[in-house]
């Protein structure tokens, strides 16, 4: 993801997320985290035929991964896609060196969650009123060894 993304990943983040989406701040100062040397964030998009149809984000500290984000467009989920972005995620953690990736999934949101196990995330908690305004759980996942668990997987065209 650069920051000529933003735009549309606002539209995709509002149409997903309307109660909770980012703001353009939270894409900027994460991309501002993603580039150089010191860099601790890897944020990427996802284009069918130049249309921009998901996107995803990881930052890492230390030893300790975090997928801060991963968005499929609605006439995209149950393709795969989602598959492929947090595999590539689960790259950058490893290139990160990261021992563990951990994340935070809406409790209703029981497709990602079935994603996440298959990658083999497993719950280790929730966060009470994690998402507002909406007051909604978050139910918190821990993956040791991501690149233990990293797919062949092929498809959609996946930039940084």
């Amino acid at each position: 993801m650069r920051w000529w993304d933003i735009d549309r990943v606002l539209e995709l983040e509002k149409d997903l997320f309307p109660e909770d989406a980012w703001s353009r701040g939270m894409f900027w100062s994460e991309l501002a985290h993603a580039r150089g040397d010191g860099a601790t964030r890897r944020y990427l998009v996802a284009e069918d035929g130049g249309r921009l149809v998901g996107y995803a984000g990881l930052a890492s500290a230390g030893d300790l991964g975090d997928v801060q984000t991963i968005a499929v467009a609605r006439d995209q989920q149950g393709t795969g896609l989602g598959a492929r972005l947090l595999t590539e995620l689960l790259r950058a953690a490893t290139a990160f060196e990261c021992a563990e990736v951990m994340l935070e999934c809406r409790v209703d949101n029981t497709r990602a969650q079935k994603l996440y196990e298959r990658f083999g995330f497993a719950p280790i908690g929730f966060r009470r009123g994690y998402y507002q305004p909406g007051n909604v759980d978050a139910l918190v996942m821990r993956l040791t060894d991501p690149s233990s668990s990293l797919e062949d997987v092929q498809g959609t065209e996946i930039n940084g």
